[in-house]
């Protein structure tokens, strides 16, 4: 799906052993000393046998032809001088090609991302340290933070030293397998190979030489020997390869950190069927069951092997697809790949034989992950971590592991957001029991409180560099509460009018679903002089449901424009909008709007569409709903809308576009998750959300007495609680089922 959002992991930054320079450097100094030497003596020739200026030509004897002759060296000397420019101008190309050939890690206008699994051929490693490698000592889990400010300090200065200071893990290994000329196509890359010492080896298949090479290489984990298996991704030609490797090592899981293209590149042949079974060699995959999530997809395989002698008994493989890797870069935060890598651990069974990890070429990203899971390990056997040491043992298995500074600085930021707030995902039946230790006092050994639970959510940074385009002083009046306004790298990007400038801004941000990125746009209440935008944006992204969660007046005060006609129909800009009918059921108004586009379109493009508004009445603007059941049929209503009509966004808003909006939003993510999954994480929840838009979920406290109940974050603990005890039944097939308790 395209991306919405308005902005913007392996790569080969590794290399093996840099390719012979000719030895023309040396030479040339040499070289032009040579020259020079005849040149001389050339000149020198000259001016002595040339004679002077008053002999008369006519009495000058016979000519010696021992002597030198002026006209050799005459047409000598042009010759040489011509030489000695191709030689230097061969010398300033020769150099300058293997200039461009050094790509620095820091260098992001590149056409192909930060040293991202490019298809380059060559790519040499960042320089090292002036100073030369250093020791790195053990952190201690609880000076992580500090440990982190420190070296991200000066634009991460001291991580890329620390990085630079790793071994390659080149020197350590041979590559003889790697380089025979029969397995020189099976490589995606040239210089990412895997050491003989460590590297898989396949069953050899008679009559086919070098049949058991495959690029790949065992990799430990934090005590495990041989925990991984570190994989390129599969080429057309390896793909059988590929198979026969998962079944020979009894691996009972795939991890896959790449998309198949990026940037319409190839990264990794697509080695499973979409639907059906599909013969790999002699291995049979039939695709099982498939789930489609916002961060990754689940696939699961089953396997079998078709020998002369008969059919082993099948497998079951489950390959879990991380899909969210940006093209550049590392992703915005860890919370999803932490989220994957517990999922990762909970699905592979005790007794399996390697995980098998891939990206594009094996050592990237596939690194990254790696380091994560051993170091999660390390942290809760030994309380400290030692990510340096680590990246250097296993590149001793397989050169390059980690490419770039931006993946070894991500490994310390998923470290630290482990540590920060640990595990906080939920069993939907503990939900009660642990809402009721929440409301308790905390003591020291306890869990910590709603307060306590509610302030490490206050501790997400609002990035106020990453606000520019709302924080421009055209657009400021655009905004409701002045601190609630959109980030650039996902604010909603309207068409800008023709001479108009900052047109394009609406202060509204695309918000991810628990399947589907951007699923939801998160906007405040129309003031009078943003309707137009507002519409404009409801017709621009295709959205067919309207959430509105606040009244046009509480309290007196005006909390948002009433932007639909009561009656008949209303105009804003170049879009009609027209009431076709008004229900209310309980505490939810359904208002069904035919809104026209008054522009002239292409044949094709519809003119007309219907959009319906769910108004929720049953949410006061201080406290929360009075029962569940009201958000849960809001939900369910909405839902069945998006069925209906496609899976364009969501339009949700409040007043401000964050109290109630955020709560929705989060509590719709949190029962979808339920549903599927039988799961919850209320805090990540919200914490994700509020990485996407500034305070999200939050309320105003009005004073100590009415905390516990002003603190949108138990508030939101509260109404899912209730919400659930209404939808969770219980349990079947993996399903949540409808039923009241």
């Amino acid at each position: 799906m395209r991306s919405r959002r308005g902005g913007g992991g392996g790569g080969i930054g590794a290399t093996g052993p840099a390719p012979p320079r000719v030895a023309m450097e040396p030479f040339c100094p040499l070289l032009l000393a040579g020259v020079s030497v005849p040149l001389a003596k050339a000149f020198k020739a000259n001016e002595t046998t040339t004679p002077p200026s008053h002999q008369n030509s006519t009495t000058a004897g016979p000519p010696d032809p021992g002597a030198p002759q002026p006209l050799l060296a005459w047409l000598l000397l042009p010759l040489l001088l011509f030489l000695l420019f191709l030689l230097l101008a061969a010398y300033y190309f020769r150099f300058r090609k293997q200039r461009k050939a050094v790509v620095s890690a820091n260098d992001k206008k590149m056409p192909n991302g930060i040293l991202e699994e490019q298809e380059q051929q060559r790519v040499m490693l960042l320089s090292r340290s002036p100073s030369g490698p250093k020791k790195y000592f053990p952190i201690p889990v609880g000076h992580l933070e500090e440990e982190i400010r420190i070296r991200s300090a000066d634009d991460c200065k001291r991580f890329r030293e620390e990085f630079n200071s790793l071994p390659s893990g080149h020197i350590q290994g041979t590559f003889e397998l790697a380089n025979k000329e029969e397995n020189r196509e099976k490589n995606r890359y040239p210089n990412i190979l895997p050491n003989d010492h460590s590297r898989v080896i396949l069953s050899h298949v008679d009559g086919i030489p070098c049949s058991d090479y495959i690029n790949a290489s065992y990799i430990d984990g934090y005590k495990e020997k041989n925990k991984f298996i570190a994989a390129q991704g599969p080429k057309q030609e390896t793909v059988n390869d590929f198979w026969r490797m998962v079944w020979e090592q009894k691996a009972a899981t795939i991890v896959m950190l790449t998309n198949l293209k990026e940037r319409k590149e190839e990264k990794c042949y697509q080695y499973w069927p979409d639907q059906g079974c599909w013969t790999y060699g002699n291995i049979r995959v039939s695709v099982e069951d498939c789930v489609v999530l916002v961060d990754y997809t689940i696939r699961k395989f089953c396997i079998q092997t078709q020998l002369p002698d008969g059919c082993k008994a099948p497998r079951l493989v489950c390959q879990l697809h991380f899909t969210s890797w940006p093209d550049f870069g590392v992703p915005f935060t860890p919370i999803g790949m932490l989220k994957f890598l517990k999922k990762v651990r909970t699905l592979t069974p005790a007794h399996a034989g390697p995980t098998v990890v891939h990206c594009s070429a094996g050592v990237g990203r596939t690194g990254t992950f790696i380091v994560i899971d051993a170091m999660m390990d390390m942290m809760h056997a030994e309380q400290k971590v030692d990510v340096f040491e680590f990246v250097s043992r296993i590149r001793n298995q397989r050169p390059q592991m980690v490419q770039t500074d931006m993946q070894y600085t991500f490994i310390y930021q998923a470290l630290l957001e482990y540590y920060l707030y640990g595990d906080t995902e939920l069993d939907v039946s503990s939900l009660e029991k642990h809402l009721q230790t929440l409301h308790g006092a905390a003591t020291h050994f306890d869990k910590v409180g709603l307060e306590e639970e509610f302030r490490k959510l206050t501790n997400v940074r609002i990035m106020k560099e990453n606000m520019r385009t709302g924080n421009l002083p055209a657009n400021m009046k655009k905004a409701r509460v002045i601190q609630i306004i959109p980030y650039d790298f996902n604010r909603v990007i309207l068409s800008m009018k023709r001479g108009q400038e900052y047109t394009d801004y609406i202060n509204a941000s695309f918000i991810d679903g628990y399947r589907q990125k951007d699923y939801f746009i998160a906007t405040q209440g129309p003031l009078a002089h943003t309707v137009e935008d507002f519409w404009r944006m409801i017709w621009e992204w295709k959205c067919h449901a309207i959430v509105m969660l606040t009244e046009v007046q509480e309290r007196e005060q005006d909390k948002c424009y009433q932007y639909w006609p009561t009656e008949g129909a209303v105009t804003h800009g170049d879009i009609t909008i027209e009431l076709k009918s008004d229900t209310l059921s309980e505490a939810i108004s359904v208002r069904d709007f035919l809104v026209t586009f008054n522009q002239p379109l292409a044949r094709q493009e519809e003119q007309t569409r219907l959009v319906r508004q769910f108004h929720f009445h049953g949410w006061p603007e201080i406290g929360i709903p009075a029962e569940g059941k009201g958000m849960i049929d809001l939900i369910a209503a909405v839902q069945k809308q998006q069925q209906q009509t496609g899976n364009h966004p969501i339009t949700v808003h409040c007043s401000a576009g964050a109290g109630r909006t955020g709560t929705f939003i989060a509590l719709s993510n949190i029962l979808e998750r339920v549903k599927a999954e039988g799961l919850l994480d209320v805090f990540q929840a919200v914490k994700s959300l509020r990485l996407q838009r500034p305070h999200m979920v939050q309320t105003l406290v009005r004073n100590r007495f009415q905390r516990s109940r002003e603190f949108s974050w138990p508030n939101l603990l509260y109404v899912s609680w209730k919400a659930l005890k209404y939808v969770a039944g219980g349990r079947r097939g993996g399903q949540v089922s409808q039923k009241k308790n």
